[in-house]
């Protein structure tokens, strides 16, 4: 029988992408919002922080095991912005066009050769609020932040976010294709190992 796990998250795109993964090792992953956790506020300085504290609220709220993502845009010509507030660096929560429009106006005269950037991410895994030994998974994809966007596809950053690799934005990418690439498939690819461990 499946072990059930508390994701904390109320992203349902993020809830969908980690309950595949999970489920090949035996867990149901339930999203915090189905249990009425309202997520805490982010405190850390770090991907890592943030997703430590993220899993341990959801873990002593629920009395489950959780889980926990933190990820973001580091940009190095903007000294790592916007980091740990990429889903609101325009000030405003969740709003990606706002965000996306201010990541231009930051970067308008930087040219080609100095607009690198990762996508990272950060899943944390905790059996119980007090545990020790947290398992910690991190992905990173490198790529060029575009001078516009390009793509229908995908969300947040992602219609800047150009990757060299595959040629184009990951907003032009199948969402097949980002799902085994991205930074987040990477660190749920990191956590399988050490799970299945």
């Amino acid at each position: 029988m499946a072990q059930k796990i508390v994701l904390a998250t109320g992203n349902q795109g993020k809830v969908k992408e980690m309950a595949d993964v999970l489920a090949s090792l035996g867990f149901e992953v339930v999203a915090q919002t189905d249990l009425g956790i309202e997520s805490p506020e982010e405190t850390g300085l770090t991907f890592v922080e943030n997703a430590l504290l993220k899993a341990r609220y959801a873990a002593e709220k629920s009395g489950l095991p959780a889980i926990a993502d933190d990820s973001g845009l580091v940009v190095a010509a903007l000294n790592g912005a916007p980091g740990l507030y990429s889903a609101r660096y325009a000030g405003e929560e969740g709003n990606d066009a706002k965000n996306r429009a201010k990541l231009l106006v930051e970067l308008a005269d930087v040219p080609q050769e100095k607009r690198q950037a990762k996508f990272v991410s950060c899943i944390v895994f905790l059996r119980h609020p007090t545990d020790p030994s947290p398992i910690i998974a991190e992905g990173e994809c490198q790529g060029v932040i575009g001078f516009e966007e390009k793509g229908e596809n995908g969300f947040g950053y992602d219609s800047l976010f150009f990757s060299p690799q595959q040629g184009c934005t990951f907003a032009e990418l199948e969402t097949v294709e980002k799902k085994k690439i991205s930074h987040r498939a990477r660190a749920l690819n990191v956590l399988k190992e050490k799970l299945g461990a």
